[in-house]
C-alpha cells in the first residue's frame, strides 16, 4: 500500500506539473516547491489514512464508528494545518467547509471553524505597498492616524481603523498583496488534487466546491464590487430601521482598498455581550431572520457570508434600539425568478408539513429521489420532524446527534445531491448553516417566530409573482385579497402565541380553566 501511495503522490505531482506548465497564463515559479508539495503531501497522507485505517474493521460496527471518527479528526487537523500554511484561497475554502454543518462530519466542521479566527495578517510594509499602488499616496498623506493592529484579519484581506484628514473615523479594508496572483493557481491545484482523490474514492464528489470558488473568488477580490453590493442591499432593505450598512467612501476606494464608515459592536453570536448591554437576544434573532427571509424569498439578492465576524450588534445610545450591522458584502448570490419561486413553495410546504408538495418542489430543484435527504439538509431536522412539522417542536439533543451521525453515514448521497442541485442552492445551504449556528449560540433555534417571518415573505413573494403574470384586473384583485387574508391569519396566530407566553395570556388561560372546571 505504501508503494501505491508513493505512486499516487508522484502521479499527483506530475499531473499538477503538466497542468501548470501547460497553461500559458500560469507561472509555476509563483507556487514554489514547498507550497505545491505541502498540498500534495497532505492529500496523499489523508488518502492513505482512510485507505489503511478502516479496511480491517467491519463496516457498521461500533469499533468502525470510533475508528472512523478518529480518522476524520486527524484528517481535519491536517487539512487545517495545510490551510494555515498556504493561506489565502486555502483558508477561504477551509472556512467554507467549516460552515457546512450537517453536510460534513462534525470532526471536520468543528476543526475548520477556527480558521475564521486564524486568518493571516499582512505586515505594515505590505499594507503600505497596496495603498501606494492603488491610491497613489502614502498612509501619512491620507490619514491623521492609522492603527497598525488590524480590527480583524480574514483570508483575503484585513481591516484597520483610521482617521481621515477631515476627522472622519473610517474602516480601511486592504487586500493581502499576494492573494490576487495566487488565487487562480490555488484553485487549479485544488482541482487537480480533487480529481485524483476521486479516482481513489469514487463516492467523493466535491468538485462543486472548486467550481463555486472559481466563480465567486474573482468577485470577492474586487472591492469595488463589494462596495456596490453594500449600497444595493442598504437601499433594498431600507425599510428595516434596525439594519445598518457602512457607507462607502468611493473617492478613496479601489479594487484592493475599500474605505467605509467605521461601525463597532459585539458579534451576533455573543449572548453574554448582549445581556451585558441590555440587548434582547430574541429580538436580534427575529430581526436577523427577517433580513434573510426578505433577501432570499422577496428580493433574490442574498448576503452569503453571515458568519459572526460579519454580523455585529449594538445598542443605539440615543434611541435605545438594537441595531444589526452587516459587514463584508463581497459574496452575494443572485437567485433566478424560477428558482426563487420553487424555493418559496418548497419552504411553504415544509412549514405546513405538506409532503406531496415537499416532494414536488424538491424534485424541481434537482433533488430527485433524494428529496427526503434534501428536506433534512435544508431544515437541519430529522425526517420524522419534517413529517410532523418543523415548527411543532424545537431541536432536541438526541435529534442533533442523529442528524450529525446521518451526515457521516450519508456522505456519498449528500455529495451526489450537491452535484445535482442548481449552483444557486450551494451558497444558500452554506448561509442556512451559518444562520443556524448563530441561532444555536443564542439558544433561539427553531423558534416559531422565525417560521412565521419566512411564511410572510413566501406569501408576499409568490403573490407578487402571480400578479406580475396575470393580465386580468379581477384575478390580480383576487390574488391580493388571498394574500391579505393569509398574512392576517399569520398575524392572528402570532398574537395567540404572544398571549400564550405573556402574563396576561397566562392569566386568561388560568381563568378559563377555572371556569371550565367549575362548570
Amino acid at each position: 500500500m505504501a508503494r501505491r501511495v508513493l505512486k499516487l503522490t508522484s502521479l499527483v505531482a506530475a499531473a499538477s506539473g503538466i497542468c501548470l506548465y501547460g497553461n500559458k497564463f500560469l507561472d509555476p515559479n509563483d507556487f514554489g516547491v514547498v507550497r505545491v508539495g505541502r498540498a500534495i503531501a497532505t492529500t496523499a497522507i489523508i488518502s492513505y489514512d482512510y485507505l489503511t485505517s478502516l479496511r480491517s474493521v467491519p463496516y457498521g460496527s461500533e469499533e468502525y464508528d470510533i475508528l472512523r471518527s478518529q480518522v476524520h479528526l486527524r484528517s481535519a487537523e491536517r487539512l487545517r494545518e495545510l490551510c494555515c500554511a498556504n493561506r489565502g484561497t486555502f483558508i477561504k475554502v477551509g472556512q467554507h467547509l467549516g460552515a457546512l454543518d450537517y453536510l460534513l462530519p462534525e470532526e471536520y466542521t468543528r476543526t475548520l471553524k477556527v480558521l475564521h479566527s486564524q486568518a493571516p495578517q499582512s505586515t505594515r510594509q505590505e499594507i503600505e505597498q497596496v495603498i501606494r499602488e492603488d491610491l497613489g499616496k502614502e498612509i501619512e498623506e491620507l490619514f491623521v492616524s492609522f492603527e497598525d493592529t488590524p480590527l480583524g484579519a480574514a483570508s483575503l484581506a484585513q481591516v484597520h481603523k483610521a482617521v481621515l484628514q477631515d476627522g472622519r473615523t473610517v474602516a480601511v479594508k486592504i487586500q493581502h498583496p499576494k492573494v490576487q496572483a495566487q488565487s487562480s493557481k490555488d484553485i487549479l491545484l485544488m482541482e487537480v488534487l480533487l480529481l485524483v482523490v476521486k479516482q481513489i474514492f469514487p463516492d467523493f464528489e466535491f468538485m462543486w466546491l472548486v467550481e463555486e470558488a472559481k466563480k465567486n473568488l474573482p468577485l470577492e477580490l474586487d472591492f469595488l464590487n463589494e462596495g456596490r453590493n453594500a449600497e444595493k442591499v442598504a437601499h433594498m432593505l431600507k425599510k428595516f430601521d434596525f439594519l445598518k450598512v457602512p457607507r462607502i467612501y468611493w473617492e478613496l476606494s479601489s479594487r484592493r482598498v475599500l474605505l467605509m464608515e467605521f461601525m463597532e459592536g459585539g458579534q451576533v453570536n455573543d449572548r453574554a455581550y448582549m445581556e451585558r448591554n441590555g440587548i434582547n437576544v430574541n429580538e436580534i434573532s427575529r430581526n436577523l431572520g427577517k433580513l434573510y427571509s426578505e433577501m432570499i424569498f422577496v428580493n433574490g439578492f442574498v448576503h452569503c457570508d453571515p458568519h459572526p465576524g460579519n454580523v455585529l450588534v449594538r445598542k443605539c445610545p440615543a434611541s435605545g434600539k438594537a441595531h444589526i450591522i452587516l459587514l463584508d458584502h463581497g459574496l452575494y448570490q443572485v437567485l433566478s425568478e424560477s428558482f426563487r419561486m420553487d424555493y418559496c413553495r418548497l419552504w411553504q410546504a415544509l412549514i405546513k408539513a405538506d409532503m406531496k408538495r415537499v416532494q414536488k418542489y424538491s424534485r424541481r430543484l434537482g433533488a430527485g429521489d433524494l428529496y427526503p435527504l434534501f428536506a433534512c439538509m435544508l431544515t437541519a431536522r430529522s425526517w420524522e420532524s419534517v413529517n410532523r412539522g418543523i415548527d411543532r417542536s424545537p431541536v432536541s439533543a438526541r435529534e442533533d446527534v442523529e442528524i450529525r451521525s446521518n451526515a457521516a453515514a450519508y456522505l456519498p448521497q449528500i455529495t451526489q445531491l450537491l452535484n445535482n442541485v442548481p449552483r444557486q442552492m450551494l451558497l444558500l445551504l452554506k448561509t442556512n448553516d451559518l444562520l443556524r449556528g448563530i441561532e444555536a449560540a443564542l439558544r433561539t433555534r427553531a423558534s416559531a417566530s422565525s417560521f412565521l417571518n419566512m411564511s410572510r415573505c413566501c406569501i408576499r413573494a409568490v403573490s407578487t409573482y402571480q400578479r406580475s403574470k396575470s393580465h386580468s384586473l379581477y384575478r390580480r384583485a383576487q390574488i391580493s385579497l388571498t394574500e391579505s387574508l393569509s398574512l392576517w391569519q399569520i398575524n392572528f396566530y402570532e398574537l395567540l402565541l404572544w398571549l400564550k407566553g405573556s402574563q396576561l395570556g397566562k392569566l386568561v388561560i388560568a381563568v378559563l380553566s377555572r371556569m371550565q372546571h367549575s362548570t
